[in-house]
């Protein structure tokens, strides 16, 4: 890559704040450690030894119980010695702490290498389009009738993604998508690419750089860290204050504020408060050193048609919920792999759809083009007025804290609004409650248990079903509630059969597909459940009569007994 790329929005890449940021990584992790220890400080006056304590015997434990290839070695022999030193020289705590910080520090922070980056890009462009095009010779040619596929043609880009390109210019884009799969990262960096943005910081799982082929390029590709086994407060602080730090130095982040993949496929309800209010934590600090730049908060919603690890989540999902009343049959929990994956997802019809949300700032409060803050009303506002106290812009955790909380419940009122419904959720949904209804003396896991043979549909109910919802959710689209793919604006008939083929293509036992007596059956209600909730959170299931479509079917049956 030039120092000049005229498709990104930032052309010299020595100007890109990512690459600014690890230019100078030493310095980076000494100003997060002395800004975490004096974090450290003010808020444990009165008991930063216990602080330390406690840090040094979960990390002590962590290493005895929970160790990994990508640990360093003998790591438990120095917090031993660690807390040995506090035990016998308590006075010592302040050198103690500095070394768990900048040792927490170190790990945290990544790198980024452009030629790692140039090389990625091509990478991954190439291996998609050689999927596209190998696929397209084979299903593809009559529909397009050409052999070359286009990655535009199967990523879906929705939103104000144009105006995402212009803020990226005033001020520090901060990503806050949905987390469904692993491949999530790759397709938000494919689409954040395609935008001519420039890369982002985004967090990674420590559990990844076990692989070290993937731990090369993560180094390498502006990841930083994440280990959750380490939940002490030194450890979540320094983690804080290395994303406080890179979105105040205008680094482009992404984070999944979910914290992890969601296990039941329903969209996040609640999100983690701590790198969502280092996004406000950062906005504060631009404004107390008189920098009037903003930082963007734009939610994202990723939407499959099927998720690559959909059977595990959702397993994992009610092992936890229902406990002793799941009972997980482990012969069902099959995957072909990534490569079997893509090779579904590209080879036949289905598409991701990428929803961008509307812009706002760290308040929730949505911005126009030029960055400008409005309320409810369309006015500006100034955003300085929300950190003020006597006349000027302080530092006041407990205030932070509600406007975080503030923050969450806003994302995820957005994460509604942006999803966009599927003909897969469509179908799985309409399914789902029909069932239920059918059973209504079963509870969930009494569903999930029910055999192939005692889950079968009428297909003249199921289209009734189906008719009921489409009907529904074209009025929450027209009333700014959710958003529609195009299958679903159009016939219903056709909204079923692409639902049911999408649901089919990847999982060994399909969870909804039609037999020989034109009846539709669940052969895995585990995954119709996984995939039936991603419409739940909207009352839908409130609006539709359960009854009617088999009320229907009694009746079509009368009317043919009184023609023959």
């Amino acid at each position: 890559m030039s120092k000049k790329d005229e498709r990104y929005i930032i052309e010299n890449y020595e100007e890109w704040p990512i690459h600014r940021l690890y230019t100078h990584r030493d310095t980076l992790v000494k100003e997060v450690t002395e800004f975490t220890v004096n974090r450290i400080k003010e808020t444990h006056r009165d008991d930063v030894n216990e602080a330390i304590a406690r840090t040094l015997y979960r990390e002590q434990a962590r290493t005895r119980e929970e160790p990994w290839k990508v640990d360093p070695p003998k790591e438990g022999s120095l917090w031993k010695k660690l807390r040995k030193k506090l035990t016998k020289s308590p006075e010592n705590s302040d050198e103690i702490l500095h070394k768990i910080v900048s040792r927490y520090a170190n790990e945290i922070a990544g790198g980024f290498n452009i030629q790692t980056y140039r090389f990625a890009r091509w990478f991954l462009n190439a291996f998609f389009n050689r999927l596209l095009n190998t696929a397209g010779n084979r299903n593809f040619q009559r529909i397009y009738s050409r052999k070359q596929m286009l990655l535009r043609e199967r990523f879906k880009r929705h939103g104000e993604t144009e105006m995402l390109r212009e803020l990226s210019k005033k001020g520090t884009i901060v990503l806050v998508p949905t987390h469904f799969s692993n491949l999530d990262s790759i397709m938000i960096g494919w689409a954040v690419d395609s935008l001519g943005i420039a890369p982002m910081s985004y967090g990674a799982g420590l559990n990844l750089y076990n692989n070290r082929i993937l731990a090369h390029y993560m180094e390498r590709l502006g990841a930083y860290t994440l280990d959750r086994r380490k939940k002490n407060e030194i450890y979540l602080e320094t983690l804080k204050a290395f994303s406080a730090l890179s979105i105040k130095k205008g680094t482009h982040t992404l984070f999944f504020p979910g914290g992890t993949r969601g296990r039941s496929g329903s969209l996040e309800s609640k999100l983690k408060a701590g790198l969502l209010g280092t996004v406000i934590e950062a906005q504060r600090a631009h404004l107390e050193e008189g920098n009037d730049e903003k930082i963007f908060v734009v939610p994202l919603v990723i939407c499959y048609s099927f998720v690559l690890e959909a059977k595990k989540l959702i397993g994992d999902h009610l092992k936890k919920t229902g406990k002793e009343f799941y009972y997980s049959d482990k012969d069902q929990i099959t995957l072909f792999g990534t490569t079997g994956f893509m090779w579904k997802l590209f080879s036949e019809s289905s598409e991701i759809q990428l929803s961008f949300g509307r812009p706002m700032d760290v308040m929730g409060n949505f911005v126009d083009e030029n960055g400008t803050s409005l309320d409810q009303n369309g006015n500006p506002i100034d955003l300085k007025d929300y950190f003020m106290s006597n006349g000027k812009i302080t530092s006041d955790l407990q205030r932070e804290r509600e406007y975080t909380r503030r923050l969450a419940e806003i994302v995820v009122e957005r994460y509604h609004v942006e999803n966009i419904a599927l003909a897969s959720h469509v179908v799985a949904f309409a399914a789902f409650n029909l069932l239920k209804y059918h059973y209504p003396d079963l509870d969930l896991y009494g569903l999930l248990r029910l055999p192939p043979e005692e889950c079968e549909i009428p297909y003249e109910v199921f289209e009734g079903a189906v008719e009921q919802i489409k009907f529904q959710l074209e009025n929450m689209a027209d009333n700014g509630k959710i958003k529609l793919s195009r299958m679903i604006k159009g016939d219903v008939k056709d909204l079923i059969d692409n639902g049911l083929k999408n649901l089919g293509i990847y999982h060994k036992k399909t969870p909804l597909t039609m037999d020989k007596q034109h009846q539709l059956v669940s052969k895995d209600l585990e995954l119709l459940y996984y995939y039936h909730n991603r419409l739940t959170g909207y009352g839908l299931e409130k609006l539709v009569n359960w009854k009617e479509p088999i009320q229907k079917k009694v009746e079509k049956k009368e009317e043919m007994v009184e023609m023959t």
